[in-house]
């Protein structure tokens, strides 16, 4: 199968979110300004001011396998030459991908596949669970949200990454789950987005993009089963260049753990 000039990545056929269809709430929060150099539970303004959070443990939650080294790839390795653990949380094993350069099933191959990919990231802990992929937007929120709270428990981590929500219908729901959970723990929750989003800050890899895109791409490559795919991967990481530009979903400024299972999340100005 050819991959089309409009096809993503290592995203299954479902296509992508239509214009204004991300506009839930948790997407459009409002910034606050902290003068402390705290930005919440474990969660610190880097000394050296650069614009990455100083996060100890981070995990990183993704609708499929790819999405580690395409779409997050860079913010990762940003991370992990901060000196943070990084753990990955993978909801579904990717079977839903109109590419295939094996002979194997999906869902067998690309969990392999993610590990090797993580491995050359630096990822420290790999996590594939079983829900449908290209089905997650119409999954049960409950089961995903324990999951993503099972991983957060499991690695402690301080801070919550995932994909561009406007990625398309399941990155939406792994975003909501994700901030569902974020608030619950009291963590904060970013990702990627395009230049001049709102709320939107530049991470500059510096002189670090060379090698941080050479990464990527080699993680993006041991996703042979989608070989078709790391081209146009190989071409967008390039238009990238040095920078990477974040948001925040759940600003670290607000996030207060709760610690009364019978108490209500607490809710974010937007």
């Amino acid at each position: 199968m050819t991959i089309t000039s409009s096809a993503h990545p290592f995203r299954p056929a479902t296509g992508r979110a239509g214009p204004g269809s991300c506009q839930a709430d948790w997407l459009s929060v409002a910034e606050r300004k902290d003068t402390s150099g705290s930005l919440g539970l474990g969660v610190r303004a880097a000394s050296d001011g650069s614009p990455l959070p100083a996060a100890r443990q981070v995990l990183a939650v993704t609708a499929r396998p790819g999405q580690e080294s395409a779409d997050i790839g860079g913010v990762l390795l940003a991370f992990r030459r901060a000196g943070a653990s990084l753990a990955l949380l993978c909801l579904t094993r990717g079977e839903a991908s109109p590419l295939n350069s094996t002979c194997e099933r999906l869902e067998t191959i690309r969990p392999w596949e993610l590990r090797v990919a993580a491995g050359i990231l630096g990822v420290s802990s790999v996590m594939v669970s079983d829900f449908p992929d290209g089905g997650l937007s119409r999954g049960p929120v409950g089961a995903l949200t324990e999951r993503v709270a099972r991983a957060l428990r499991e690695h402690e981590a301080v801070l919550l990454i995932v994909a561009d929500p406007a990625g398309g219908p399941d990155d939406v729901r792994v975003a909501e789950v994700a901030c569902r959970t974020a608030r619950q723990a009291g963590v904060p929750v970013i990702a990627p987005t395009v230049p001049g989003a709102r709320h939107s800050w530049p991470l500059d890899l510096g002189g670090e993009t060379a090698v941080a895109r050479a990464t990527q791409r080699s993680a993006a490559a041991a996703h042979g089963s989608q070989s078709q795919a790391v081209t146009e991967v190989s071409r967008r990481l390039g238009a990238l260049g040095g920078r990477e530009h974040l948001r925040w979903l759940i600003p670290a400024v607000l996030c207060t753990p709760q610690r009364d299972k019978s108490a209500r999340p607490r809710a974010l100005a937007i």
